[in-house]
């Protein structure tokens, strides 16, 4: 395994992570771009696993980010055929949260659709929700300029990681608190 220098951290966007990653894993490119990718992100049936066993499966060049986890997860005979998706685990299940959203590239274009989930103990509908938490994406493939674009159902790319008590772990904006900081700087600055 390649050692990655101190600070290295995978730290994509939601536009990278469907237009680059899951984009290049659906077209199933057999170059090195390819490999690399499967270094950082694993394919691996997710439903089989309970949450906190992923960390371990996580790919090589993330081993030991204590925040989040990126994984290909194949999507099942059934829900390719437009049925109900199996979420379940041994101890537990993935609930989705709220309406899906899009995913848009910077020029404005949707390139996928992102679907959060929350994982409870137990069976459902009488579960206990946990920390654990899943953004899952697919991609939008548009044949044409012309064409209706499809949801593409071969693969999601699913991002897995625990909710702390302050914000959420791959969340770049700044706080509130260091955006007042930085106004008042750069004031005082111009003041001067």
């Amino acid at each position: 395994m390649e050692e990655m220098p101190p600070g290295f951290r995978f730290y994509p966007t939601e536009e990278e992570l469907v237009s680059f990653y899951l984009h290049n894993k659906l077209e199933n490119n057999n170059n090195n771009n390819n490999n690399s990718i499967n270094r950082v992100i694993p394919l691996l049936d997710i439903y089989n696993l309970e949450p906190w066993q992923l960390p371990k499966h996580c790919g090589e060049l993330c081993h030991g980010d204590p925040e989040q986890w990126f994984f290909f997860a194949p999507r099942h005979e059934r829900e390719v055929r437009g049925g109900k998706p199996r979420r379940t685990t041994g101890t537990g299940y993935w609930k989705a949260t709220g309406s899906p959203s899009y995913v848009h590239s910077s020029a404005g274009k949707v390139i996928g659709v992102k679907k959060s989930m929350v994982f409870y103990k137990g069976k459902a509908p009488t579960g206990t929700k946990t920390k654990w938490k899943m953004n899952e994406y697919r991609a939008i493939k548009q044949d044409g300029p012309t064409s209706t674009p499809k949801l593409r159902h071969e693969l999601s790319l699913c991002r897995v990681y625990v909710v702390s008590g302050s914000r959420r772990a791959f969340d770049r904006r700044p706080t509130a608190a260091a955006e007042t900081s930085s106004r008042v700087n750069s004031q005082e600055n111009n003041d001067d």
